[in-house]
C-alpha cells in the first residue's frame, strides 16, 4: 500500500515528517508519487499561526471528502487520513469535533506509533486519539529515510521551556528535553557515512541543549579541547566526524550565546558561521511583556562578541509587529535595533493570538492596517540592509555546498555559503548536487549573491 505526508511548519516538523516516511517504509509500505495513486494520507500540522493550523485541518478535510467520494481533491484510493502534529495536541479529543471521519490523530513525541495505528485503521478501527504528555521522550527519532541526500535534519533538543507570552509552542511540544550526545553523534556519524555532508540540528531554542536533562554522561569522554557547556561540546564532537562538512543548529536565544559558544564557532571550521537568533522586538518594554528574559542591550551585545571575531558572520533574525499595546515608538525601537545589528535576513510577522498564550487576554489592539504597514516598512528596510552587508561581499571568495540548478534560471547553479546566504553561479566545469565549491562573487543583491567558479 501507498503512503504520503503533507507537511505543514517548521523544520522540527519536517524532520518529524521525515522520520515518518522512514518509519513507513521500514513497516513495507511504498511512498506515492502523488495522490492519485496513494492510499494513506498522514498530515503534519503546525498550530503555532492560525492560518498554518487551518490549512492542515482543511487539508484533512478535503482528503476525508475524496475517500468518501465527492469533493475536489483527486485522491481516489485514499483507504486511512491521519494528522499528527502541533495542532493535535493543542485541540485534544476537539479534533474530532472539526473532522469527524478522521480516522487518527497523534500529537507530537508519539509519531513513531503511526506505523500500528495505520494497521488498526486498515483493520477497520477509526478515531484513533494518540497525546503524549509533556515530557514523552519519543521513538523513531533516528530514523531517516535512506537515498542519496546531502544535507539532513537532527533534532537534538525537543520541547521548550521558555514560556514566552505569544507562544504556544511549550504547551504543544512539552518541557525540554535533551537528547544524550552519544545518541546524536552516532546519528550524524551514520548520516556522514551515507553521504551526508550537512546537518542541521534542531531545537525549538538549541542553546538551551543540555539544560534541562545531561546530554553528556559521566562515561562520556572528556572534551579535548576543555568544553564544559552541553551545546559547545556537542559541536566540538560533530566536528571530529570524517565525511561531515558542515554543521548548522537553529533556533537560538540570546541567552545562549556564551563565550563558549563563540570560542566553538572559531575553534571548529565545519560550524558554519551563521545563526539565526530571534529578536521579536526591539522595545525593552515589549520584550518584558513578551517574557523573552533580554533587554535590548544584552541582544545587541550577543550580536556584537559574534561579529567580533568574523566581521561576516551571518545573523538573521525573527520579529513581531503589532504586538498588544506596540506604540509607534516600540515600533521605531524596533527599526533602530536592526539597523543597529544589521541583519543579514529578517523575517516579519504580524502579530496574531494563539488560544491558551498569556497574550491572548490582553486587547488585539494594533488595527491589520497599523501592522500591515510596520511589516512593510520592515520588510523595506531590510531590503537597504541586506544589499549593503551583500555588496561588501563582492570580489570576496566563498565556500559554496551545490544544492542544484538555480530556480530562476536553470543555466545557473545555486548552493549556499557558511552564512547560509544563497549564491548563484555559472557552472563552467562540471558540478554536482553536494559538491563543495569556491564561488567568486561578482554582483550582489539583498538576498541573494551572484558569482563565478573560482
Amino acid at each position: 500500500m501507498k503512503f504520503l505526508v503533507h507537511t505543514y511548519g517548521c523544520q522540527m516538523n519536517v524532520r518529524d515528517s521525515e522520520a515518518v516516511e522512514a518509519l513507513m517504509l521500514a513497516a513495507g509500505y511504498e511512498k506515492a508519487a502523488d495522490e492519485s495513486e496513494v492510499d494513506i494520507v498522514i498530515v503534519n500540522s503546525c498550530t503555532v499561526r492560525d492560518m498554518a493550523e487551518r490549512k492542515a485541518v482543511g487539508k484533512c478535510g478535503n482528503l476525508i471528502a475524496a475517500k468518501e467520494g465527492r469533493g475536489k481533491t483527486v485522491a481516489p484510493h485514499v483507504k486511512v487520513v491521519g494528522l499528527m502534529g502541533c495542532a493535535v495536541k493543542r485541540m485534544g479529543a476537539d479534533v474530532f469535533k472539526s473532522l469527524p471521519k478522521l480516522d487518527f490523530a497523534v500529537g507530537p513525541r508519539r509519531f513513531g506509533v503511526i506505523p500500528r495505528l495505520v494497521e488498526r485503521c486498515l483493520a477497520g478501527e477509526t478515531r484513533i486519539l494518540e497525546l503524549p504528555d509533556d515530557n514523552e521522550v519519543p521513538t523513531g527519532m533516528d530514523a531517516h529515510v535512506g537515498g542519496t541526500s546531502f544535507q539532513s535534519y537532527v533534532t537534538v533538543l525537543l520541547g521548550c521551556d521558555n514560556r514566552c507570552s505569544y507562544c504556544i509552542v511549550p504547551d504543544v511540544r512539552g518541557h525540554e528535553y535533551s537528547r544524550p550526545a552519544r545518541e546524536v553523534v552516532a546519528e550524524v556519524r551514520a548520516l556522514a557515512a551515507r553521504g551526508v555532508k550537512e546537518v542541521c540540528l534542531l531545537g525549538q531554542s538549541v542553546l538551551r541543549y543540555g539544560v534541562r536533562n545531561a546530554a553528556w554522561g559521566p562515561d562520556d569522554p572528556p572534551s579535548p579541547g576543555g568544553y564544559t557547556e552541553a551545546f559547545p561540546r556537542l559541536l566540538e564532537a560533530l566536528n571530529a566526524i570524517d565525511g561531515l562538512a558542515r554543521i548548522r543548529f537553529t533556533s537560538a536565544h540570546p541567552k545562549g550565546c556564551t563565550d563558549e559558544l563563540v570560542c566553538a564557532y572559531a575553534d571548529f571550521p565545519k560550524v558554519c558561521r551563521h545563526l539565526h537568533l530571534p529578536v521579536q522586538s526591539g522595545s525593552d518594554r515589549v520584550l518584558k511583556e513578551m517574557g523573552r528574559h533580554y533587554t535590548r542591550a544584552e541582544y545587541l551585545a550577543a550580536v556584537a562578541k559574534l561579529r567580533a571575531f568574523d566581521p561576516e558572520f551571518a545573523v538573521t533574525t525573527d520579529v513581531i509587529v503589532g504586538y498588544p499595546g506596540e506604540t509607534e515608538g516600540d515600533f521605531e525601537a524596533t527599526r533602530s535595533l536592526m539597523e543597529e545589528a544589521g541583519f543579514d535576513n529578517a523575517f516579519v510577522f504580524k502579530y496574531s493570538p494563539r488560544p491558551g498564550t498569556r497574550s491572548a487576554a490582553l486587547p488585539d489592539d494594533v488595527p491589520t492596517e497599523e501592522k500591515e504597514r510596520r511589516d512593510q516598512v520592515l520588510l523595506a528596510d531590510q531590503q537597504v540592509r541586506g544589499q549593503a552587508r551583500n555588496d561588501r561581499l563582492v570580489g570576496t571568495v566563498r565556500e559554496v555546498l551545490v544544492e542544484g540548478p538555480s530556480l530562476r534560471n536553470a543555466a545557473r547553479w545555486s548552493g549556499r555559503d557558511s552564512g547560509n546566504r544563497i549564491v548563484v553561479f555559472e557552472p563552467s566545469r562540471p558540478v554536482r548536487i553536494g559538491d563543495l565549491v569556491q564561488v567568486r562573487i561578482r554582483e550582489a543583491h539583498p538576498q541573494i549573491l551572484i558569482g563565478e567558479l573560482a
